[in-house]
C-alpha cells in the first residue's frame, strides 16, 4: 500500500469481531519498532500487550467510569490493547515523551490499515487507567514509567476504505 493511500484509509475503528493472530499482532508491534525516537532512546519505551480478557475488562470499566457512564465501553471490545509507556521526568517538558508515544502509535495505526485490522488511538482511557493505581500495577511497568498513550486492533467488519481528505481542513501558513 502506498503511504498516503494508507493516510487516507486509517479511521478510528469502533466495532471487532474480538479476533486477532499472532502474526498481524507481530507486524504492528514491527511498525512500533520502526518509529522514530527523540535521541534515539528506544531504551526508554516500554509496550505492554494486552490481549488479557479480563484486564482488557477492567481497563475498559475503569474508563467508563472515569468518563461518568458505566455503560461506555471506550476499549469498544477490541481483542488486544497496546499501551506506550516512558518516562517522564520533567512533566513541563514532556512533550518529547509524548510526542514518541504518539508518533509509535501512529506507526502502529497505519500499518494495522495496510494489513486490512481496525484500530483506534486511545487516550480517555489511558487518563482513567493512569488514575487507578492497582490496574497500573497489573501492567507491569518499568520503574519510573507512565502509561502516555494507547492503541486497540484487532479484525473488524468496517469496511476501510480509501477517503478524501481536504487539503484546508488544517491551516497553514507559508512565510
Amino acid at each position: 500500500m502506498e503511504t498516503l493511500k494508507a493516510l487516507k484509509t486509517r479511521k478510528s475503528t469502533r466495532s471487532y469481531t474480538g479476533a486477532l493472530s499472532d502474526e498481524a499482532l507481530q507486524t504492528v508491534l514491527m511498525a512500533a519498532q520502526a518509529a522514530p525516537v527523540g535521541m534515539g532512546q528506544y531504551d526508554k519505551i516500554h509496550l505492554t500487550v494486552i490481549k488479557d480478557k479480563a484486564l482488557l475488562d477492567e481497563i475498559d470499566s475503569a474508563a467508563g467510569k472515569f468518563f461518568g457512564d458505566p455503560s461506555r465501553h471506550p476499549l469498544y471490545g477490541a481483542p488486544c490493547l497496546i499501551l506506550v509507556s516512558t518516562p517522564i521526568p520533567d512533566p513541563a517538558a514532556g512533550n518529547v515523551s509524548y510526542s514518541n508515544a504518539a508518533v509509535i502509535t501512529e506507526n502502529m495505526s497505519l500499518t494495522a490499515t495496510d494489513i486490512g485490522l481496525g484500530s483506534c488511538l486511545i487516550w480517555g482511557a489511558v487518563a482513567a487507567l493512569n488514575q487507578t493505581p492497582e490496574l497500573v500495577a497489573k501492567l507491569n511497568l518499568p520503574e519510573g514509567h507512565t502509561v502516555c498513550c494507547g492503541i486497540v486492533i484487532g479484525e473488524t467488519t468496517d469496511e476501510l476504505t480509501e477517503r478524501e481528505i481536504p487539503a484546508d481542513r488544517i491551516s497553514v501558513t507559508y512565510l
